[in-house]
């Protein structure tokens, strides 16, 4: 397998967690989405993924993106550890808070879009930074009252064992982190960002570890 990869990436970072979680051999292609006018956008990387992000998995002839898309297929391909419970109803709460974070929160703050406020719209960085902290916060403020009273929660998202729920928080408590979100306000999230923190496959998958961190 091969996975192309920035370091900071969250979509990446989730995808870097499962393959560690299923203990299977990658090798990590770095793309930098700042140099040269972001390696992303060449035609080279295009050809795998015509959106220019990351990350694209190459497993043998097939050609996989997108982090979900790849979580589901790593989760088909090989099922051991199962990111995902048994019964469809905690399926259906585990993929609800990755959706959460991968469709409602992240979107709004990725990199293509800070990019565009910045240089198009001439968005102040004070104003620019504002924005992000206004979505991570309203995302976060509404994950921490779902998952505060709900009784599938334990050290993690759900239980004491990694889901997919997880891959997809961690990467964005990071990034909340990096741009100085006070995460005190949501002392659930929190606690289970800091539990998946300690566990192996999180921390061998943490930004500071991949081959391209600066």
């Amino acid at each position: 397998m091969k996975l192309y990869s920035y370091f900071r990436s969250s979509a990446a970072y989730r995808v870097r967690i499962a393959l560690n979680l299923k203990g299977l051999d990658y090798e990590y292609a770095p793309v930098h989405l700042l140099r040269d006018g972001g390696q992303q956008l060449k035609p080279e990387y295009r050809e795998l993924n015509p959106d220019g992000i990351v990350p694209t998995l190459i497993d043998g002839d097939n050609v996989l993106n997108q982090s979900l898309a790849i979580i589901e297929y790593l989760e088909e391909t090989h099922p051991e550890p199962p990111l995902l419970p048994r019964a469809p109803v905690d399926r259906a709460f585990v993929r609800s808070i990755a959706l959460q974070v991968a469709c409602e929160i992240h979107p709004l703050d990725n990199l293509r879009v800070l990019k565009y406020l910045k240089h198009q719209v001439k968005t102040p960085d004070d104003v620019k930074d504002a924005w992000y902290a206004h979505w991570v916060e309203a995302g976060f403020e509404s994950l921490e009252k779902r998952l505060a009273p709900d009784r599938r929660v334990g050290a993690l998202c759900f239980g004491d064992t990694p889901t997919v729920a997880d891959l997809c928080l961690v990467p964005q408590v990071f990034n909340a982190r990096r741009f100085k979100i006070d995460m005190s306000r949501f002392p659930t999230i929190e606690r289970i960002a800091d539990h998946a923190g300690q566990i192996d496959a999180f921390q061998r998958a943490a930004p500071a570890q991949q081959p391209d961190a600066e």
